[in-house]
């Protein structure tokens, strides 16, 4: 009985530490899933070019080097939408934007660490997005995909329930440089910026 007692003494013991180590925080690698969000652009300064929004939908994987640094890779859609759009002199009712696809690479720093429940961080990175051509887009003169280089920069808020997944929240400034062969709709003239926010599931391993 004596050796049964000192035997699960020890196992405690033993077991404690590991059982600490499993406190909420992120672990070396984290899988984003990003099922509701939105993009919102302004209009061009000359008002050429209209504002208009998108719902957007992704995914990201992301590498901690340690607790303050590590890279994250994100890719989705911007999905077109029916809003009212003023272009050319006209104002066009229940006009579906046209489908974004983007993709970038970011550095992420986290200032107070990711080895707790909440971890606010802060991001920049590059990227690329593409614009494509749709029956229903083909009015505002996109008649073509699109190519244009992207920056970002932002932050938002992680949180883990435990050391295996969590929610995060997400803003990100986009600029989308300006393409000489773009449709009059949208990045032809100049560099536009745009204003993204999503919320999403967060697994980590």
């Amino acid at each position: 009985m004596r050796r049964i007692i000192f035997i699960c003494v020890l196992a405690a013991f033993v077991a404690w530490p590991v059982a600490a180590q499993e406190r909420p925080g992120a672990g070396r690698i984290e899988v984003s899933a990003i099922p509701a969000g939105g993009i919102f652009f302004g209009s061009s300064s000359t008002g050429t070019e209209p504002n208009f929004g998108n719902y957007t939908v992704a995914g990201a994987f992301g590498w901690n080097f340690n607790r303050w640094i590590g890279v994250e890779g994100e890719a989705g859609g911007a999905l077109g939408i029916k809003q009212s759009v003023d272009f050319n002199g006209e104002a066009l009712t229940s006009q579906r934007t046209p489908h974004l696809f983007t993709y970038n690479a970011n550095a992420v720093f986290n200032p107070f660490g990711n080895d707790r429940p909440f971890v606010p961080y802060v991001t920049s990175g590059v990227g690329g997005m593409r614009m494509l051509d749709t029956e229903s887009v083909a009015n505002l003169g996109i008649t073509a995909p699109t190519n244009y280089f992207t920056a970002n920069v932002g932050g938002g808020l992680k949180w883990f329930a435990n050391r295996h997944w969590g929610a995060r929240g997400d803003y990100r400034l986009m600029i989308v440089n300006d393409n000489v062969n773009a449709p009059g709709f949208f990045g032809r003239e100049e560099i536009r910026y745009g204003h993204r926010v999503y919320g999403g599931l967060l697994f980590t391993y």
